[in-house]
């Protein structure tokens, strides 16, 4: 089964680390958000990834080409015969893991890059997508039970978001209570979705198809959009101030999306 992830965005408000390189390839620790995202599926046993490029695109194809040889020791044997590389005490950081890089185009909203990739979903009946920007400790292998229990054609996560400022309820001109940063009870759309391979027959290859527009909006209004609710962790890295929480985070050991 296979995990598309959007990555082709420019991440403009997280614009100090993506004028330089992907969003997708900022560090949490000292590895991307992609790896850490794709670390959670694959430690569901889902390993055969579609990765929809667009900005720097070539980066992302750069990093994992290149992956054994930068995050391992080696030694590199060069002569007149092929090139010989030994690796000493490789890390298993990816194992098994099959990538398709599909260059979705530069300008590609959600939808459209989704549609570009109808081909390498092959015959397979449902697929899971997500962004490459939020991290997560979502059980992958519940959603899609949940997904082909409820028999929809589109079934995305809803979680339950943290107010960035603080809250405070008033009475009589006081102020009755101050909450700071609590968790709202609504739902926000997680990112994590799993699709049945009809969503294709509400999809574009527009550049200005938009997922979570027209797409999600005509699903839900036929009854074809279920919410798989996850009550626990979640976090987005929207801007500068998301990504230095999450370091300070993984820095204190404080890593709940860490399930591997």
């Amino acid at each position: 089964m296979k995990v598309v992830i959007l990555c082709g965005g420019k991440g403009m408000r997280l614009r100090e680390e993506t004028e330089y390189k992907p969003k997708a390839l900022v560090t949490i620790g000292d590895m991307p958000i992609i790896w850490h995202i794709m670390k959670t599926y694959a430690h569901h046993g889902y390993k055969d990834f579609i990765l929809c490029l667009g900005y720097k695109g070539e980066m992302i194809k750069d990093y994992f080409l290149k992956f054994d040889e930068s995050t391992n020791d080696l030694t590199l044997k060069l002569g007149a015969g092929p090139k010989e590389i030994i690796y000493h005490d490789k890390k298993k950081l990816i194992d098994g893991w099959n990538i398709t890089f599909a260059e979705t185009g530069l300008h590609a909203n959600t939808g459209a890059r989704i549609a570009r990739i109808k081909e390498y979903i092959g015959n397979d009946e449902n697929f899971f997508v997500t962004y490459g920007d939020a991290v997560a400790d979502l059980n992958i292998k519940a959603s899609l039970a949940f997904h082909k229990e409820k028999g929809k054609i589109a079934t995305l996560s809803g979680v339950n978001y943290i107010n960035p400022f603080g809250i405070i309820e008033p009475e009589n001109g006081l102020v009755k209570r101050f909450k700071e940063k609590p968790q709202s009870r609504a739902f926000i759309n997680g990112g994590f979705f799993v699709f049945n391979r009809k969503v294709f027959n509400y999809l574009s290859d527009a550049d200005d198809c938009i997922l979570e527009k027209t797409p999600l909006e005509t699903l839900s209004a036929k009854g074809e959009l279920a919410i798989y609710k996850h009550h626990n962790f979640w976090y987005c890295v929207d801007t500068m101030k998301h990504l230095e929480d999450l370091n300070e985070m993984y820095r204190e050991g404080k890593k709940p999306w860490v399930v591997w």
